[in-house]
């Protein structure tokens, strides 16, 4: 893989946290913890749909 990875500056230190990568034509995402571990691929749009969705509050937060 390559690019940096990058943390929410919200996630601060609990370690419950997801890392994104931009790539080409998609965003990387994985598990902060687990930084070895598996990485979902969303397309660029579908990535763009759900920062809308959570910007907008679409999705509860408790």
């Amino acid at each position: 893989m390559s690019g940096e990875w990058h943390k929410s500056t919200y996630s601060g230190q609990g370690g419950n946290c997801v890392e994104t990568q931009a790539r080409l034509m998609a965003t990387a995402v994985r598990d902060s913890k687990d930084p070895e571990g598996p990485v979902l691929l969303f397309a660029a749009d579908a990535w763009a749909s759900f920062l809308v969705g959570v910007k907008s509050g679409e999705f509860p937060t408790d």
